[in-house]
């Protein structure tokens, strides 16, 4: 059974999300990205740039900005939640209705662990050396007051947290996904073509089909 929906992991810097996304365009399906951002912004009545930051990174300012937003034209009530809770509860909940639609890809948000329970569903964490990572981010966003590496540490240090959090499980650990490339040893373009060869054609055979 080939893989319809691949979620796609990622270390800050590291590709992941142009990763999905070339992947989503060679496997022409929908891409879930800043789009499942707005969506659960729709559904929470939260401000997008707080779903954005706040959806899968914990950060020391998350309970200011979650007071901050919790009240912003929500839609639905929060039955006691805190707006952390409340924002996870409305993520999953669109997670798994994106899932229902068909064929995606979808980028972070905890998707690996929330779709765990799909066959059809391949899991992909992306990661890359530091030094890659440095320069990609440098190159992208700029510079800024702290080091690269520092920004780096910083942001899976908060991915970390919030999935260790909300999953119970440890970020970037090989038994959460299904594959996990270097995109500093195979590049951008060879990690979306492996991944696309993967789900497209799964190896279906048994421990003992192969020594």
């Amino acid at each position: 059974m080939s893989k319809q929906i691949i979620t796609v992991s990622r270390e800050f810097g590291s590709g992941g999300r142009t990763v999905g996304k070339r992947v989503a365009e060679l496997l022409d399906v929908p891409y879930y990205d800043k789009e499942l951002v707005k969506q659960v912004a729709v559904e929470t009545g939260f401000d997008e740039k707080f779903v954005e930051q706040q959806g899968e990174d914990a950060s020391p300012w998350k309970n200011l900005f979650s007071y901050a937003f919790a009240g912003m034209g929500r839609h639905q009530p929060m039955q006691g939640l805190s707006a952390d809770d409340f924002l996870w509860v409305i993520q999953c909940k669109v997670i798994l209705d994106l899932a229902e639609k068909g064929p995606c890809v979808i980028v972070g948000r905890c998707a690996d662990y929330i779709l765990r329970d799909r066959e059809d569903c391949l899991k992909v964490f992306v990661h890359a050396n530091v030094p890659f990572r440095a320069e990609r981010i440098v190159r992208l966003y700029g510079e800024s007051e702290q080091e690269p590496e520092k920004r780096l540490e910083t942001k899976d240090k908060r991915r970390r947290a919030y999935y260790k959090h909300y999953t119970g499980r440890d970020w970037g650990s090989y038994t959460n996904y299904d594959l996990a490339l270097n995109t500093s040893v195979v590049g951008i373009e060879r990690a979306a073509q492996f991944i696309v060869d993967v789900a497209k054609n799964p190896f279906a055979g048994t421990p003992t089909d192969h020594p």
